[in-house]
């Protein structure tokens, strides 16, 4: 898989961001472009880690000691691999589908599309300002609506919008109101906690959390759309690190709001915790699983399960903080990568 990475990457369009990336390292840095390049090659043989990887966690400033802690694409994809049964992926890749097998944990109101006539949906609508319309699938917040109902004449010209083929919306949502704690430091998106799971042995055990939150008046959380992850600590309840961009800007505190990172603290870390943990045994088989979790005034609720979870959030390196990546946290709960 290493060689044919490699092979991807040296036939093309690959092959151009690769040197993208090596460019943007040696304008940081002065290293010489020669050397990153059979260093990134280097990298990817002993470590299985992509370009994308070498630049996020900045392995051009690591020791091998260092590199070899880290979980990266190629590992991380192999840890999906061994852990998920892959018949049970469509459960958390179609959202109804997961809706309903873990309605417990929603706290909102949710509707299938295909499953409700026009007086049940005018029923869900009564006395709601606005409600969220997705697709049955999708990722990183694409084809996910906030729709106001105000903007509509009728709420017969409302169900014609939503139940269109030309949008293709699966499910409809109840809008969270989110706790103010979680809110305040930035309110137009529903922020979330990432914490994600792994079972072994019969035991689920949290990997690690991060807390995600949007940017630039966007609804959605996610780093695709501009967002900002942090390092959290969920047995202090608070975030431990600087904000971090897709485009590898980070911030002490958010851009929009000013409010400050490093101590900000957020409520119901218990729940939070047992809420995760409980999750994760729903579906034993599938067992790395990256949970979004937002904070409601009356505790967790989940957003969505995802069957990929997302490696590089809690690597991302912080100033003044150990080079240490997840492998070992990974074998401390017994499974061997």
């Amino acid at each position: 898989m290493k060689l044919g990475y490699i092979k991807r990457v040296l036939g093309g369009a690959s092959f151009k961001k690769m040197f993208g990336m090596i460019d943007r390292i040696h304008d940081k840095t002065g290293k010489n472009k020669v050397r990153l390049f059979f260093d990134m090659l280097g990298c990817t043989v002993k470590y299985g880690a992509g370009y994308n990887d070498y630049i996020i966690f900045e392995f051009y400033n690591m020791k091998a000691k260092e590199r070899k802690t880290y979980l990266t694409r190629m590992k991380n994809k192999k840890l999906v691999t061994m852990l998920n049964d892959e018949k049970y992926a469509h459960i958390f890749d179609e959202k109804n589908l997961f809706d309903k097998k873990f309605a417990e944990f929603m706290g909102r109101e949710i509707l299938d599309i295909a499953e409700i006539d026009f007086e049940r949906f005018k029923k869900f609508v009564d006395g709601k300002e606005s409600f969220f319309a997705k697709p049955y699938i999708g990722e990183s917040g694409k084809g996910i609506e906030k729709i106001n109902v105000s903007d509509f004449e009728s709420t017969e010209k409302l169900y014609e919008y939503i139940t269109s083929k030309e949008k293709n919306f699966g499910v409809i949502e109840e809008v969270i109101e989110q706790h103010p704690q979680a809110a305040k430091i930035y309110p137009y998106s529903l922020n979330c906690l990432r914490v994600v799971t792994l079972v072994n042995n019969g035991k689920a055990n949290i990997l690690y959390a991060v807390f995600k939150m949007g940017n630039n008046k966007h609804f959605v959380d996610n780093l695709e759309s501009g967002g900002l992850a942090c390092h959290f600590d969920l047995d202090k309840g608070e975030i431990t690190g600087q904000g971090h961009t897709s485009a590898l800007i980070n911030y002490e505190a958010h851009p929009e709001t000013g409010v400050k990172f490093v101590g900000y603290k957020l409520p119901f870390m218990d729940e939070v915790k047992e809420m995760a943990l409980k999750a994760a045994m729903v579906i034993p088989e599938f067992r790395y699983v990256g949970w979004d979790i937002c904070l409601t005034p009356n505790g967790p609720a989940i957003i969505e399960g995802n069957d990929y979870p997302a490696y590089d959030f809690p690597q991302l390196p912080d100033p003044d903080k150990p080079r240490i990546g997840l492998l070992p946290k990974i074998r401390e709960f017994g499974i061997k990568i």
